[in-house]
């Protein structure tokens, strides 16, 4: 694919999560599965920002009528996160190090900055909107092709955390709002699917780099922003495997030309205005189980004539996905319906050519016609098709603006329309920021510490990577320094690859495991308390609560020597193999292997049989 020609314009924005305290009051960074103390059920309103104007996307969340429900927790959430009480000073902490990315790609920070209140329009924030403090613009980051652009560094808070999603409901955890988060967006300079990639690993490289920065999984999001020649900006939510990144670009950039083919073959043709028509007394004894099902529910089936759709309905967009999808999804995004049918599809589903052939009577189509049929409650149907109605008409526009969802097989489906400028105005509750550069150190970069790692430690390249990476990054560093004796090889497969196979080979949950856990195995180690064979049996102790460090004691050398002296002559002509696995079983925990072996060897080549 001929990106250049193409006219290809990509952009990033990445979230990354921060640890400590939450950005605006004292409660802690702390995400929870357990049991909510507490829920709140309130309903947003769309209301006009500071320029008198109300903003698009928030308009339309409003007309889905939904109920919202927070859960939240008495000893990790606060009133603040409810809503219920202003902010607290900003997190020195986070400033700090959002001051150090700013600082480590040459932004120019701003002398004074002023939070920002952006308007919510999901519900995934109790107040309607989300505190974000512009810092720094105009930072770089270098890429194989050219150097990208940092258009903002930014310090905002995370939203709630979805539990539960309904045409009617959707649930929240608090847990999540208010987690300091570094923003970056980049400029429109990426003009190839892997040089997307490329930046975006760059970026989530440097993150990481940083001090008080989370790790682990779903602490870092990454959002593209995709668009050719002749269309707009298409922002993609939730681009978080970097392997798969460029396939998602090149998919949407598929799409979106496929868009244009349409835009273009569509001239001459004009889209009739709404006339949505009821079909219900066609489908009385339909053999479809969806509508079926809505008929039982004194439900409704509703129709819609396409004027010359017939055939680009069941045009393909992404693989697997078809304009009849771009259709279905603005109809369960907008409505939460579960059956919409179209005419490039049918007869299928239950609903037979007589079927189909009584439709387009009803609906006076002709050769080249299309239709939409619709099986829910009335009121949902209703909207359902205004909405395919509204997408339709926007085929003409070529390319609508939109926000994106990527799916796991690297396409797109719809979320939102894209937000307008009204939905930035100022917080009044937060004081000016005056930012302080002088005390910021330039962290280690990442790659400079995976590099220190292999020279220094005499480390493979992945386990200084991977340890490098890992969140127990600062832990490592700490017991090297407190544990020389100690190779840092062993402390960083104990801290990474061992949590693993506690996971996979004893099926035991290795999260239960508390750095202090960590710093007590190799104080133990350290003072020859117990052995290093043994790290997963006392791992394991201490996850179970079943760890006591007289059960591992360390014999005496004289007293292992006599119980192999012992071994040897309870199990006379026995091969050494056999006697060492007997040693070994009888003397767990209380030397190593190793030692055992040499032992046995020792007492065998003196002719102890």
């Amino acid at each position: 694919m001929d990106y250049k020609t193409l006219g290809l314009k990509c952009g990033l924005e990445i979230h990354q999560q921060l640890e400590g305290r939450k950005l605006f009051c004292k409660c802690p960074t702390l995400m929870r599965d357990d049991a909510p103390h507490f829920s709140i059920e309130r309903k947003l309103r769309a209301a006009a920002g500071e320029a008198g104007s109300i903003d698009i996307a928030a308009k339309q969340e409003q007309l889905k009528g939904r109920n919202f429900i927070y859960q939240g927790y008495h000893d990790s959430t606060c009133l603040v996160e409810a809503d219920c009480e202003p902010p607290h000073k900003i997190n020195e902490d986070a400033l700090y190090t959002a001051l150090q990315l700013c600082a480590a790609v040459d932004a120019d920070v701003f002398s004074v900055v002023q939070v920002m209140r952006k308007t919510i329009v999901d519900g995934s924030a109790t107040s309607g909107f989300q505190r974000t403090a512009l810092l720094a613009r105009n930072g770089l980051i270098d890429t194989s092709l050219g150097k990208v652009r940092l258009t903002n560094v930014s310090l905002e808070e995370d939203s709630c955390k979805i539990i539960n999603d309904t045409p009617e409901v959707k649930t929240y955890s608090l847990d999540r709002l208010g987690i300091p988060l570094i923003e970056i967006g980049t400029a429109p300079d990426i003009t190839t699917p892997e040089q997307c990639q490329e930046t975006a690993k760059k970026i989530g490289m440097l993150l990481r780099s940083l001090s008080g920065v989370k790790r682990g999984l779903g602490t870092i999001r990454q959002d593209v922003n995709v668009s050719i020649k002749g269309g707009a900006r298409i922002e993609i939510k939730g681009a978080q495997d970097l392997r798969q990144m460029p396939l998602l670009v090149e998919l949407e950039v598929k799409r979106q030309q496929e868009l244009l083919k349409i835009k273009e073959e569509l001239t001459g043709i004009k889209l009739p205005g709404l006339n949505i028509i009821d079909m219900t007394a066609l489908f009385s004894g339909s053999a479809s189980a969806v509508i079926q099902n809505t008929l039982k529910k004194k439900g409704k089936v509703l129709g819609m004539k396409l004027d010359g759709f017939s055939g680009l309905i069941g045009r393909e967009v992404q693989p697997g996905r078809r304009v009849g999808t771009e259709f279905s999804d603005r109809a369960k995004i907008r409505a939460g319906v579960g059956g919409i049918f179209h005419s490039d599809e049918l007869p299928r589903y239950g609903i037979t050519e007589s079927e189909v052939i009584a439709v387009k009577e009803r609906l006076s189509c002709m050769k080249n016609d299309g239709f939409i049929l619709v099986s829910d409650e009335e009121k949902r149907a209703m909207i359902a098709l205004e909405a395919v109605h509204e997408r339709a008409s926007e085929l003409w526009q070529g390319i609508p603006s939109e926000v994106r969802k990527a799916n796991p097989d690297g396409t797109t489906s719809f979320l939102r329309r894209m937000p307008g400028a009204a939905r930035m105005y100022p917080e009044t509750d937060v004081p000016l920021i005056k930012p302080e550069l002088k005390g910021i150190k330039l962290p280690e970069l990442l790659e400079e510490k995976i590099a220190r790692y292999q020279k220094d430690f005499s480390m493979s390249k992945d386990l200084a990577e991977f340890i490098a990476k890992s969140e127990k990054v600062h832990l490592f560093e700490e017991l090297i320094e407190k544990y020389p004796s100690i190779k840092p090889a062993f402390v960083a497969e104990t801290l990474t690859s061992t949590p693993l196979d506690i996971k996979r080979q004893h099926h035991q949950d290795p999260d239960r495991l508390e750095d202090e856990d960590f710093r007590k195995l190799f104080m133990y180690l350290a003072q020859d308390k117990i052995h290093k064979d043994i790290v997963i049996d006392v791992l394991l102790d201490m996850i179970t609560g079943n760890f006591y460090l007289s059960r591992y004691a360390t014999l005496r050398t004289e007293d292992i020597h006599k119980e192999l002296l012992k071994i040897i002559e309870e199990n006379k002509n026995a091969p050494f193999p056999a006697l060492m696995g007997i040693a070994m079983k009888k003397l767990a925990g209380k030397a190593s292997g190793k030692f055992i072996s040499e032992q046995l060897q020792r007492i065998l080549s003196k002719g102890h049989q």
